[in-house]
């Protein structure tokens, strides 16, 4: 007499179908990441183009010249416009007509606010060239025993670092959330708190967002990455 769980018994071959719907569901997996991003950027080139070429007038008009509505002529319009302002704003003269400006706004009382709060979140999003997480780092959150991926920012500075009665000096540690790692806890830790990694800084991330099933080496996940 035979069962189900039979050691004996042959291996169970998969179908036709069966190969067919895993190769199917692969290949959507190869596909929809690059269909996806295409779409995005192709839309978002449509709405650049959609809000600056109105602007334009119609006697200057690209689509004059080039004699199709070419997409993406917007959006190079609009490169080109943003460096030639930003290089205006570096200047002496760039620097005194922002300040006049951002003076006049200040007088305002609600279009002060809106500016000041899109300004604060246009710098926080786009003015990071030169600031950037120096690490990943592991440490014990939310209790001891536990631990999490953080990103260490920078040693804490002024009232913070002289407040808080520690014998190391206190690092910034931005804890992400998963999926979503732009949302996530500033926390303080004395640097005997935190372990630092090797694996670099979007290697972390990679981990944070797929939930831990990406690791930076996936042959040996206990070994950093391979180079």
């Amino acid at each position: 007499m035979t069962t189900p769980f039979d050691e004996n018994d042959p291996p169970h071959k998969s179908g036709f179908f069966a190969r067919l719907r895993s190769s199917f569901l692969t290949g959507i997996v190869v596909i929809l990441p690059i269909a996806m991003t295409i779409w995005l950027v192709w839309t978002f080139v449509g709405w650049v183009d959609g809000f600056v070429l109105p602007l334009i007038p119609s006697t200057i008009q690209p689509e004059k010249y080039i004699g199709i509505n070419l997409r993406g002529v917007g959006m190079i319009i609009f490169l080109i416009f943003t460096i030639l302002v930003g290089w205006i704003a570096k200047g002496l003269m760039g620097r005194s007509l922002l300040r006049f400006a951002e003076n006049l706004v200040s007088r305002m009382p609600v279009v002060r606010s809106i500016y000041s709060g899109v300004k604060q979140i246009a710098e926080t999003v786009f003015a990071q060239t030169e600031r950037s997480f120096e690490k990943a780092c592991l440490i014990e959150y939310p209790r001891r025993g536990i631990w999490a991926i953080g990103f260490i920012s920078t040693t804490a500075k002024g009232e913070v670092a002289g407040s808080a009665p520690t014998t190391s000096p206190l690092v910034g540690v931005f804890v992400p959330t998963t999926p979503n790692p732009t949302s996530g806890f500033l926390l303080f830790f004395p640097t005997d708190d935190i372990i630092e990694l090797e694996m670099s800084v979007e290697d972390a991330a990679k981990l944070v967002i797929s939930a831990g099933l990406v690791y930076p080496n996936p042959k040996d996940p206990s070994q950093p990455p391979e180079e």
